[in-house]
């Protein structure tokens, strides 16, 4: 672990919250569709945070998740009660952590860490409370206050500002390979979390370090020492 991270930064939908643990509800409300939908609704929520940020109109990402629920919906065909949609939306609000993510987090305790998240501060603030972790980080930082998305360089700019360090000084840690490379461009040590073992997009970066699961970053010497603390691996 390169000892001039001052802070490790997280992003939370897919790296340290499952957005697809709501597969279980899907599938009760739409038997034999729920692994569809909860993929549908990811790629659409994505895409569309990616083309509000092209156009210059900005939505919050509870109103990209709403819209991106109910074209899933529409595109698979599956009649969508307002309360089905109701239960769905209220479930991304308790999504579950990956299964490793709590004890790492607690055995990087002694770092500084913080979230740098598209999700809008209530659906952040609703998410972390539910799995325990609001003593977790130092701050949870949405984009909402700047009105576009990842990988948006001002965005990172935020983080940087708000934790007052240096960019370089910043490890970064996503699920998402295109997060990674907007981080990786603008300048964090960033550390790719490829639990699915997926292949790189080819945007001309690459992450620091590649992590099967954030344990992974604890085996590279991330809960050693203090964030100045010398003796950390590299």
């Amino acid at each position: 672990m390169n000892p001039s991270i001052q802070v490790f930064v997280f992003d939370a939908y897919g790296t340290l919250f499952d957005p697809h643990s709501i597969r279980t509800l899907a599938e009760t409300l739409f038997p034999g569709h729920g692994a569809a939908l909860s993929q549908l609704w990811r790629a659409k929520q994505l895409e569309y945070s990616w083309l509000r940020t092209l156009m210059h109109r900005y939505e919050d990402f509870w109103s990209i998740t709403r819209d991106a629920l109910g074209f899933s919906c529409r595109s698979l065909q599956l009649p969508c009660s307002e309360n089905q949609r109701d239960s769905l939306l209220d479930a991304y609000l308790r999504l579950e952590t990956f299964p490793e993510v709590k004890a790492s987090l607690e055995r990087l305790a002694n770092r500084r860490l913080a979230i740098l998240s598209n999700g809008s501060p209530n659906m952040l603030r609703a998410v972390v409370d539910s799995n325990g972790l609001s003593d977790t980080f130092e701050c949870v930082l949405s984009v909402d206050t700047l009105k576009f998305y990842k990988p948006h360089p001002a965005v990172y700019q935020q983080a940087a500002d708000q934790l007052k360090v240096p960019k370089e000084a910043i490890g970064f840690v996503s699920s998402n390979f295109w997060d990674v490379a907007g981080a990786a461009s603008f300048g964090f040590q960033t550390f790719w979390v490829n639990r699915a073992q997926l292949s790189a997009d080819e945007l001309g970066v690459t992450a620091a370090a590649t992590l099967e699961t954030l344990t992974d970053l604890l085996a590279m010497g991330g809960d050693q020492g203090t964030p100045d603390d010398d003796t950390e691996h590299t």
